[in-house]
């Protein structure tokens, strides 16, 4: 049995491309980048490309990418470094009910340090009130962090306008794009963001590597201490195949373009929707599927079919689908992202899956994935009544 996946949000399968790129450096560019002799200085040269590459995708300069292990890193470097460096000026912190764990726990940590941290309420759209951002934005805050599309739910966040309202204050405006990348256009200059976080292993490269940007008028302190590498940003010896994977996979998601594949998948979500609609199944939408929100993520809410027995179901029968963050999924506390939607009480937080898209599903699979979710659902929504 072929499985079909669908939880491209957790991680994507590598691009052959990609794999092709990192076999061969590992095989013939082996050195040291921080070497002077031939072949350390070539093993620069893959990383100064790939650095380029990303820096262009973004609209940034190629001196402000810092290569790091992945999201998480990037975003306790934001987080971390701008707290410390900057608490001189305030130590208030603004960010949302809705971001990743690895932007949560640096923020609890923080507020156990004396920090405040104001935490933006969204609605059951899964977006957050300018109005309540504008109020909170005061001058001892130093930091406003925000994802760029919850990995959840899918709600883009309107980060033009909150660089706007950030970019004459002391905060620095800070955007989590793990999720964001390769499904909606960032330009870092227009957008007035000044720390961007990206991982590698959600846009078909590889595990455990990213980057973050960091605007060149901004020296944060070092989180990883060691030797200068990463221009004395960010020790540790580079990952030089990892690197040039990653400057491939951004490649390719720059040729494909992010409008092509947001039509891909919102014509997969209309292969879903049109069958449960039409064999009358009961469910709900959490978040949306139309304007602001990236389509690349579906969540339903199934009444009655609780989350647990639904993945088991479709994993059973060869689809793999999530009940929410992959690094919240072996926990056995609900959704924090649709308790800040839809309150601690709402059913649909017991009751939800997440589906996925990627560049390699078809029609084929997704079609086949709603025929067999709707024979599930049926099954057990009328054993239920």
């Amino acid at each position: 049995m072929r499985e079909v996946y669908l939880d491209n949000a957790a991680t994507t399968p590598m691009s052959p491309k990609v794999i092709n790129v990192i076999t061969d450096e590992m095989k013939n560019d082996f050195g040291n980048a921080s070497s002077t002799y031939e072949l350390g200085r070539k093993a620069r040269n893959v990383i100064d490309k790939a650095r380029h590459q990303i820096a262009q995708s973004i609209n940034a300069q190629d001196g402000e990418i810092i290569f790091t292990s992945g999201g998480s890193e990037s975003n306790n470097t934001a987080i971390f470094g701008t707290a410390y460096s900057r608490k001189n000026i305030g130590k208030k912190i603004i960010t949302t009910k809705i971001e990743h764990p690895s932007v949560l726990n640096p923020m609890k940590r923080l507020e156990k340090e004396g920090y405040q941290v104001v935490y933006l309420n969204v609605d059951q759209s899964s977006h957050i009130s300018l109005e309540q951002l504008k109020q909170e934005l005061t001058p001892d805050t130093i930091l406003v962090s925000t994802m760029a599309v919850n990995n959840e739910v899918g709600s883009i966040m309107p980060l033009k306008e909150i660089g706007e309202m950030v970019k004459d204050t002391n905060a620095y405006f800070h955007v989590d794009n793990v999720q964001g990348m390769g499904t909606i256009d960032i330009d870092v200059r227009a957008m007035h963001i000044d720390l961007l976080s990206v991982s590698a292993h959600k846009i078909n490269g590889p595990k455990f590597l990213g980057f973050l940007y960091e605007k060149s008028d901004i020296d944060l302190p070092n989180l990883v201490l060691g030797g200068e590498q990463e221009v004395k940003r960010r020790a540790g010896t580079e990952n030089v195949p990892g690197i040039a994977g990653f400057g491939e996979a951004v490649k390719e998601l720059s040729e494909i373009g992010h409008a092509s594949l947001q039509e891909r998948y919102q014509h997969f979500q209309e292969i879903i929707l049109h069958e449960l609609d039409a064999h009358h199944i009961d469910y709900q939408v959490n978040g949306g599927y139309g304007p602001g929100y990236s389509h690349h993520v579906l969540n339903l809410a199934f009444p009655g079919v609780s989350t647990t027995t639904l993945q088991t179901n479709l994993d059973l029968n060869g689809f793999a689908v999530s009940g929410g963050s992959a690094c919240t999924a072996g926990s056995l506390e609900p959704s924090h992202v649709l308790i800040a939607c839809f309150g601690p009480d709402s059913p649909r937080i017991h009751d939800s899956i997440r589906i996925s898209f990627g560049r390699y599903n078809t029609d084929d699979e997704v079609q086949a994935f709603a025929e067999n979710l709707i024979k599930v659902v049926q099954r057990i929504q009328s054993k239920n009544k």
